[in-house]
């Protein structure tokens, strides 16, 4: 079985004690702070640039940072003009922030430019383990689903499916991808700026920390370009409704304290949510307000016997696929179980590779109305098949406590 998660996380270990309280990770602090930076370069862990201009924030041209930010910044070591000119480059085991309150993800303008997000990596690459190594696990799995192939979304993808983009972020290995939903958010009705993808695209698990500078681009590639076409487009071409950079993230406890790249361990409680600005500053105007919709979140889908089909969407980003076009599945899930103390997962057939990872799995509610109930984790080595996290309480902890943090924002 292959995690479909950054290629230097811990490989999982046999017989380990697993956590399964409902404990929350969350984000202590954020630093949204706008750094400008500019001569990006292509996908590698060197882009960046330096920076061309001072950091702007409301509108003028001069960096506004809080003392509560200031003061934790200095906590972890990290001085804001280094960190723009590179020093996020440091993975050092003492510079990886991992705790649930070092998440720190200042913005810095122009970072994620066309070539650059092109350029991101798998997250799977060279990683997986055999299906063998289920074989100790109890309680209920179900046969391995046939392969469903694949489908291509067609063009605008926002015409059909305006909540899926692409989550970027920076990692020891370089420049990373996955994918996400947009979803509701209980505490802004219909100006939503939460964001759902998987656990590991915003945290190493057991033997790392946060990744960095986390950003979400809504219906990136929105045409349908070809990669060859992508090489020559710009900025509004390849993110159409703009970048929206992480100021807040969480996922479940379990995942920080179990979370593995292979294997399994940890992906029952493989989910994250994001909080989300805009690069450019604020017009006013919200997440779901500037895509057009955002997807609830059922948090009491039924037992996986009773689903009938769900589909799931990403953007794979594996052989044989690029990572630069949007494709769905959709399938009559079956059983997961990685061990018994853990909550069964959703499993379907489906092609879809590394990339697709944290992508939304959609199912109709019980007023008939599509809701998301899970994102891809986990996968087999040689692909065929997607597992995700069936939500349930953990879950919704998480998510009620990143909406009733902006509550009153």
């Amino acid at each position: 079985m292959r995690s479909i998660r950054p290629p230097f996380a811990a490989r999982r270990g046999r017989g380990a004690r697993r956590r399964t309280s409902p404990v929350l990770a969350a984000i202590g602090l954020t630093a949204a702070l706008a750094l400008t930076a500019t001569a990006c370069n292509s996908g590698d862990d060197k882009a960046g640039g330096e920076p061309s201009a001072s950091a702007t924030q409301g509108g003028d041209d001069k960096i506004k940072i809080p003392d509560d930010i200031k003061n934790k910044l200095k906590e972890h070591g990290i001085d804001v003009d280094k960190w723009k000119n590179g020093a996020w480059r440091n993975w050092d085991k003492d510079d990886w922030l991992r705790e649930a309150d070092d998440f720190i993800n200042p913005i810095i303008k122009g970072l994620w430019d066309p070539d650059r997000m092109r350029g991101a990596d798998d997250p799977d690459k060279d990683k997986g383990v055999d299906d063998s190594d289920l074989s100790g696990d109890q309680g209920v799995t179900d046969p391995t689903p046939a392969p469903v192939t694949a489908q291509a979304v067609k063009p605008a993808y926002h015409g059909s499916v305006p909540v899926a983009g692409k989550v970027f972020f920076d990692a020891p290995e370089g420049t990373m991808v996955c994918s996400a939903t947009v979803v509701e958010d209980p505490a802004h009705p219909g100006k939503s700026n939460l964001v759902w993808t998987a656990g590991h695209c915003v945290h190493a698990g057991k033997k790392g920390g946060w990744y960095r500078n986390i950003a979400f681009v809504p219906s990136y590639n929105d045409s349908g370009m070809t990669s060859a076409q992508l090489e020559k487009a710009g900025r509004q071409q390849v993110a159409p409704y703009g970048v929206w950079w992480s100021d807040w993230a969480q996922t479940s406890d379990q995942w920080i304290e179990q979370g593995g790249s292979t294997g399994g361990q940890g992906a029952p409680y493989d989910f994250a949510v994001l909080h989300v600005t805009p690069e450019k500053g604020s017009d006013g105007k919200s997440l779901e307000e500037t895509v057009g919709s955002a997807l609830p979140v059922n948090f009491n889908a039924p037992a996986v016997p009773k689903v009938s089909s769900l589909t799931a969407t990403g953007y794979p980003a594996a052989a044989p696929f690029d990572g630069q076009k949007l494709f769905q599945c959709t399938d009559k899930p079956g059983r997961l179980s990685v061990t018994q103390a853990d909550p069964t997962m959703y499993r379907i057939g489906c092609t879809m590779t590394g990339g697709s990872s944290g992508g939304g799995w959609v199912a109709a509610g019980s007023d008939g109305k599509p809701a998301l109930v899970s994102n891809t984790s986990i996968g087999p080595v040689k692909f065929g098949w997607l597992a995700g996290p069936r939500l349930g309480s953990v879950a919704k902890g998480v998510y009620n406590s990143v909406s009733e943090k902006f509550a009153g924002q």
